[in-house]
């Protein structure tokens, strides 16, 4: 029950965080940090309807997010290995990526690059994958949806974005290079659905990515 209170609790912070993201795109970890814990709040603000029904908004997104990953955390409690710790924290920061994504359409390195290094760092510490698994896992998450995309510049030369294909070599550190392909598959099946019934050709392709590379977590 632990894992699920701190799920809750970090749930209720990710569309607040990453509406500071989408606000002020921080280009450094220390700016964003500052930025995060530095508030602008008046009550004279919040008296204004515009404000009001954006704090209702985010009340609403809060909690929806604040279950969501209470459930994943806790569930991430029945997993056979060892690697829980580990594992919540790879899953608490893609939920917060996903979010941003949503919202701008980029997955910011500031979050990226850390959880890679997080992740080379997790496999060193017996988290489940050796660190040579671990390295050819980031690797090939970088080369793999490069190579992929090449077919696809003459007409979408944004066929994977920067963003998404750094996150697949974040996926590759943590799951390892066959659970990153599969991540990468059912992605791209999950946000084909998107795209049909939304009837959209382009958005957000990271939190199709996050809901894959939390699914393989159970496998």
């Amino acid at each position: 029950m632990a894992y699920a209170l701190c799920g809750f609790i970090w749930g209720m912070f990710i569309p607040y965080l990453a509406r500071r993201f989408a606000k002020f795109m921080p280009a450094t970890a220390a700016y964003a940090l500052y930025d995060v814990f530095h508030f602008r709040f008046s009550l004279a603000a919040c008296k204004r309807e515009r404000y009001c029904r954006l704090l209702r908004k985010l009340r609403q997104r809060s909690l929806m997010y604040a279950l969501f990953s209470a459930g994943v955390f806790y569930a991430l409690t029945f997993r056979a290995d060892n690697g829980i710790g580990w594992t919540v924290c790879f899953a608490g920061a893609s939920l917060l990526l996903a979010e941003i994504d949503y919202r701008l359409q980029i997955l910011p390195d500031i979050i990226t690059f850390p959880l890679l290094i997080l992740g080379f760092g997790a496999a060193c510490f017996d988290y489940g994958l050796l660190p040579a698994e671990s390295f050819i896992g980031a690797a090939a998450g970088y080369v793999l949806p490069t190579v992929a995309a090449l077919p696809l510049m003459r007409k979408n030369k944004e066929a994977f974005g920067g963003g998404d294909v750094k996150y697949l070599s974040v996926v590759g550190a943590w799951l390892g290079m066959e659970k990153m392909i599969y991540v990468l598959l059912a992605a791209c099946v999950l946000f084909a659905v998107y795209a049909i019934v939304r009837r959209k050709r382009f958005g957000a392709f990271g939190p199709a990515l996050v809901l894959s590379a939390l699914g393989a977590l159970f496998w």
